[in-house]
């Protein structure tokens, strides 16, 4: 493998990575807050607001309807207005973070809803306002789920990051395309593969891990 093709694999290894961690961070950041009323603010609950949970949820659903592809096209003209371009490592963030956010809304409000009732209940009955209720009960206790939601997510925007490069997005999805592709260097399309598969597997390793280490109903051994 000559050393042009190693510092091309590296460049687009580092493109990638800038572009799932940046998406990720935003759309945890506005995802949390989404997921959470979404998962408190139906009759009856904490937050109570059913009009304005169902409008939400026909938002983050239609969002989630849309084939990322899809998406990356049609939302051109606002990636350019965000990013002053529409190629480019930056610009393809704007599509992946749109697409990360209403995901992760959904699987944290997933995770917020399998916490037992029962100790919602306890912290009411102790006197806790539904804005403590949530932040000290309900999301440290739902943490382990939100943990692997948000891997699922990072995995997931792994694979869309590879799409934009269908687009001008760059990274690894650009170089096998490009070279791998365009240009029948099999080798280039193979190294894409085996990066890409390693990225989701240390992801799906590391949330896993994190997820072990906040939950705290698993058992852990002494002296780990």
């Amino acid at each position: 493998m000559s050393a042009n093709l190693i510092a091309m694999l590296a460049e687009a290894t580092w493109q990638t990575l800038y572009m799932v961690a940046v998406a990720t961070v935003i759309g945890a950041l506005c995802g949390l807050p989404v997921g959470t009323f979404l998962a408190c603010s139906r009759k009856g609950e904490l937050l109570s607001a059913p009009l304005v949970n169902k409008v939400l949820g026909i938002v983050v659903n239609a969002t989630r309807s849309v084939p990322f592809i899809i998406l990356v096209v049609a939302i051109i003209p606002f990636t350019r207005m965000v990013a002053g371009t529409s190629i480019g490592t930056t610009a393809a963030i704007v599509p992946l973070t749109i697409a990360a956010i209403p995901f992760i809304a959904r699987l944290i409000e997933n995770a917020i809803r399998e916490v037992d009732s029962g100790l919602i209940e306890a912290a009411r009955a102790m006197g806790a306002t539904p804005l403590q209720i949530i932040a000290k009960v309900l999301i440290p206790e739902a943490l382990p789920g939100i943990t692997l939601g948000l891997t699922l997510a990072v995995v997931s925007l792994i694979g869309y990051s590879a799409m934009v490069g269908a687009v001008g997005g760059e990274g690894l999805g650009d170089l096998g395309i490009r070279y791998g592709y365009q240009r029948f260097m099999p080798d280039v399309m193979a190294m894409v593969v085996v990066i890409l598969i390693v990225m989701v597997q240390l992801a799906q390793s590391i949330g896993e891990w994190i997820a072990r280490k906040v939950d705290k109903r698993a058992p852990r051994n002494r002296g780990a």
